[in-house]
């Protein structure tokens, strides 16, 4: 259920990852503005010390254009976990006209990709503080940087997985630091807004509309979104209720309702393997736009309309892509990674369920498709590192941190771990980790310890294998697989060209 703000914990912020970067935080007034970052080891600069994000209220206004900036609010209330005399934001791409601080004018200044606030007053440890920023949200690509906002051929998206929140916003832009969320959106008539959560007021004035949406439950800054375009919004009933609306532009939602249909029958399906649908509402945003991926943001996941509509894809092949983000409900979006290496246990899952759905409903095996991920994953570990070490991005490289590695890389090692410890214990060991960490960020060394307790037997050498090894371990029951050298499965192997599901 939600938090209010004054009972929001502060316990993931007591980790080492926090702990150690809050003193950096503590600088004198007179020294120069400086970027900051949580210590993330794929992107050092990314999230901030010293405070914990509450909730977010953002404000957009959208002139029509999708290639102008659109005027925008951003208010961030926080909880201070050490004295502050500034504190870092994550921002990059929009100018900055004035920032208060719990009302009052506050300095600030850029530094990297950071908006460096200095309040008027230092800020005390534990105090409850609120900051408004008025900028702009520049909806134009950024050179040599993918994400942020995506222009579509009517309006605009997000996706801002992994490093690209704070193109749109001023933010806490790392997954430690999970928040509530309010979107306000004006817009002109004629167009549709639709924010994560539940709609909350429509409000019209002149030739102006303006949409209110709001999170029922914390969210990641990188899975924000906020859909304007010449949109229809079509609602039905999912499991138990559960209020299903999906957004497609209005001219599509005739040939695209065939596919839609097809959600609340794959929420039941999910709900059997890990258990109860986490949020308040679920959807699919069908962009008209060229992304090369699918992003599962919360409760509205972003897909390419070309997806559903290009014959070159097999109807089986399309529902297990639904399927991989819906399943990031459960496992990426309710539970989020602690720090980016952690990234493995969303996409890992994501690509198990894909595979499991193909098999269940299309009759695909999953053991030919491990078998054939066990011949590649030497090599993806030697080019993109183990499924829970990857290799820091590379400037410009699109795909970023996510390779083979972390998708079906990722779902080998869970494949041997349910041939490890039987069936019956591996679906239970699902469960209960969604259960447990419903609505907070988890690490791979939680899983570790959740799995050893759940077989009876400390599994830590398995998984440090698995997951950690550059050499892919022998799989449990089947010691005829073999793993090509990395030179020939590199060579064989076919970079992603949809991010099998998600970026």
């Amino acid at each position: 259920m939600p938090r209010t703000p004054r009972t929001k914990t502060i316990r993931r912020l007591k980790t080492a990852l926090l702990a150690s970067a809050v003193s950096v935080c503590l600088v004198a007034a007179n020294a120069p503005a400086a970027p900051l970052g949580v210590g993330d080891r794929l992107f050092p600069n990314l999230g901030n010390p010293g405070y914990d994000v509450a909730s977010y209220d953002l404000s957009l206004t959208y002139s029509g254009r999708n290639d102008k900036p659109l005027q925008a609010v951003t208010t961030i209330d926080a909880w201070t976990t050490a004295a502050l005399d500034r504190l870092n934001l994550d921002f990059a791409h929009g100018t900055v006209s004035s920032v208060e601080v719990d009302g009052r004018p506050a300095s600030f200044a850029k530094a990297g990709e950071d908006l460096v606030v200095t309040p008027q007053r230092p800020l005390a440890p534990g105090s409850w503080t609120r900051i408004t920023v008025r900028h702009t949200s520049d909806p134009r690509p950024v050179q040599g940087r993918d994400g942020g906002w995506v222009r579509t051929t009517d309006g605009l998206a997000m996706a801002n997985q992994a490093d690209a929140a704070h193109l749109v916003f001023p933010c806490n832009d790392h997954p430690s630091d999970k928040a509530m969320f309010t979107f306000r959106v004006a817009a002109p008539n004629g167009y549709t807004a639709v924010a994560n959560g539940l709609p909350a007021t429509v409000d019209r004035a002149g030739g102006s509309t303006t949409w209110t949406y709001r999170t029922q439950h914390p969210m990641a800054t990188e899975l924000a979104q906020v859909s304007i375009g010449r949109s229809s919004v079509l609602h039905r009933d999912g499991p138990h209720g559960l209020p299903v609306r999906d957004v497609v532009p209005s001219k599509d939602r005739t040939i695209l309702e065939p596919w839609l249909k097809k959600t609340p029958d794959q929420i039941a399906w999910m709900e059997s393997k890990a258990g109860r649908y986490p949020f308040e509402t679920y959807g699919l945003l069908m962009a008209r736009a060229a992304t090369g991926f699918e992003l599962e943001t919360q409760t509205l996941s972003l897909f390419e309309r070309d997806l559903f509509t290009d014959p070159a894809y097999p109807a089986w092949y399309v529902e297990s892509i639904m399927v991989h983000e819906l399943s990031h409900q459960w496992f990426g979006d309710s539970v989020s990674p602690r720090t980016w290496s952690d990234v493995w246990l969303n996409e890992g899952h994501a690509t198990w369920y894909e595979a499991l759905y193909a098999e269940e409903k299309a009759h695909k095996p999953m053991e030919a498709r491990m078998k054939a991920a066990y011949a590649a994953s030497d090599g993806w570990r030697a080019a993109g590192g183990p499924p829970a070490a990857p290799k820091p991005p590379q400037p410009g490289q699109k795909i970023g941190i996510f390779r083979a590695n972390i998708y079906d890389g990722a779902a080998l090692a869970l494949y041997a771990l349910r041939q490890e410890i039987g069936r019956p214990a591996f679906e239970r060991l699902e469960r209960v980790w969604v259960q447990n960490h419903r609505d907070r960020t988890a690490t791979t060394a939680d899983f570790v310890h959740l799995a050893s307790g759940i077989a009876g037997r400390d599994l830590r050498g398995f998984f440090d294998a698995w997951l950690y090894g550059t050499k892919t371990p022998p799989m449990p029951g089947h010691p005829d697989w073999k793993s090509a050298a990395p030179q020939k499965a590199a060579a064989s192997q076919k970079t992603a060209d949809r991010k099998t599901a998600d970026k």
